[in-house]
């Protein structure tokens, strides 16, 4: 299944050991994660600026994901459908990728619940249907 990732989520996997880091690693290995240059752009400013970690390292990371996911451009979204702006390339990139989900921290996308076809679950969610589905 077609996944995307908010930045929020891969800041998080590759800044500390946890539930973030245990989705990352599923998701590298059993489903196909769908990213833009736009969530690219964003991860590496916040592992930068919020985690502090040196360039080089950042940009190994970039590289990594690149190789590891779809890298798609983000379908154009007129319409007004969430508060922030700048959540709307991460549903665009959902919709270019025919992704099945949203996997986020960000309230703003999360109030959403869905838009189209895509669900926008926490990463909680997430883990919890994947369980759900590993025992059926």
């Amino acid at each position: 299944m077609k996944v995307v990732l908010d930045t929020n989520v891969i800041v998080s996997a590759f800044a500390t050991r946890g539930l973030c880091a245990d989705v990352f690693e599923v998701c590298l290995m059993s489903h196909a994660i769908v990213l833009s240059e736009y969530i690219l752009s964003e991860v590496k400013e916040k592992l930068i600026d919020k985690i502090n970690l040196p360039k080089n390292t950042v940009q190994e990371i970039i590289d990594y994901l690149r190789e590891q996911a779809q890298i798609v451009n983000p379908k154009n979204i007129r319409e007004p459908i969430c508060k922030d702006k700048s959540d709307i390339p991460i549903i665009g990139t959902a919709l270019s990728g025919n992704a099945r989900f949203i996997i986020t921290g960000d309230d703003d996308l999360l109030i959403l619940k869905r838009y189209k076809d895509v669900e926008i679950l926490t990463l909680r969610e997430f883990w919890n249907r994947l369980r759900h589905f590993e025992y059926k």
